[in-house]
């Protein structure tokens, strides 16, 4: 079994190539190719984290696995990144353990690889403006995401931390060469935006609906236990809504489930699936003027098909240390 380092993941899964490995995956999901369970977990005794766990297998004679991973609260007060795990590929053909790769960097490329999918498919062509809200690891891979899909040419970044806000501006304009600038407030920082990524661990709503305006792509990437909304309901009720799994979404999204409670929506608020949208089921975006808010839930089959690519890459460039678990 090949094991992948947190800095090997990284090499080894350049963003647009991720971006095409797990659109695969979702339009194959989306054929009814692939097994992707509901992800499993629990709070830890404290409340202040969760262990999960997410098994999936890709289409028939290709890889299966697992994610098993934790996530803490306030990360970056423990110095440390929001997810922490491994991803176990198995081969298909014997069941055999192929590979462990290192979860931290394989989530936080291809959670952003699959919003910039979403983008690239729902926000305008003409998108400039970037806002993000969150300053974290999630925030930093999804600029580096939108920028490859989009011409952005003014960034807005928010937290609740203006010094680290303004250290992340500062590195990543020196890093992509474009402009971002620290903004002193979530509304100051979306206005006149194009696109906006919510990439918080916020339990509450960090972004109101009054603050939405025509037009925009949101992508909601942060809240991850159903009881959590980066969003409030009024921003669900204003937007046409997609998702990565329907079955995720009204099982695991607190900004869908707590709009539904509330009676502000139907079930069929939800438009498509990004794959629905891939495969042509969908078309996507149908106007201008229309507010898009792509619910990002993160699924296995996304690990796996990321994973599989960093693996592949690994063998042909000799890269990972080998380790023997058979008898």
């Amino acid at each position: 079994m090949l094991i992948l380092s947190h800095s090997q993941v990284r090499e080894l899964l350049p963003m647009r190539d991720c971006m095409a490995a797990v659109a695969e995956a979702l339009a194959d999901l989306a054929r009814g190719a692939g097994v992707q369970p509901l992800r499993a977990g629990f709070l830890l005794p404290d409340r202040r984290g969760v262990l999960a766990w997410m098994p999936a297998a890709l289409a028939a004679g290709e890889v299966f696995g697992i994610k098993v991973l934790s996530v803490v609260e306030d990360p970056g007060a423990l110095g440390v990144d929001s997810h922490q795990g491994g991803v176990l590929l198995f081969d298909a053909a014997d069941g055999a353990p192929l590979a462990l790769l290192e979860a931290g960097a394989l989530t936080a490329i291809r959670t952003a690889a699959v919003s910039a999918v979403a983008t690239e498919r729902l926000a305008r062509p003409d998108a400039r403006t970037l806002a993000i809200l969150g300053a974290g690891t999630q925030a930093r891979s999804h600029l580096e995401a939108v920028l490859a899909v989009r011409p952005i040419a003014r960034v807005r970044a928010w937290g609740r931390d203006p010094a680290k806000v303004r250290a992340f501006a500062a590195e990543q304009a020196a890093r992509h060469q474009v402009a971002v600038e620290a903004a002193a407030s979530v509304a100051e920082a979306v206005r006149g935006a194009d696109i906006v990524c919510t990439c918080t661990s916020a339990h509450e709503p960090v972004l109101p609906g009054a603050l939405l305006e025509s037009g925009m792509h949101v992508n909601a990437v942060g809240a991850s236990i159903p009881s959590w909304r980066e969003l409030d309901t009024e921003a669900v009720r204003r937007s046409t809504l997609f998702t990565d799994r329907r079955e995720s979404l009204e099982q695991e999204a607190g900004e869908y489930r707590l709009a539904l409670a509330e009676g502000a929506i139907g079930p069929d608020h939800l438009r498509a699936e990004l794959g629905e949208v891939l495969i042509g089921r969908h078309p996507g975006r149908v106007s201008d003027d229309e507010i898009t808010l792509f619910r990002s839930l993160g699924l296995a089959v996304e690990d796996l098909a990321a994973g599989r690519l960093a693996y592949r890459r690994a063998r042909e460039c000799g890269i990972g240390t080998e380790v023997a678990l058979g008898s």
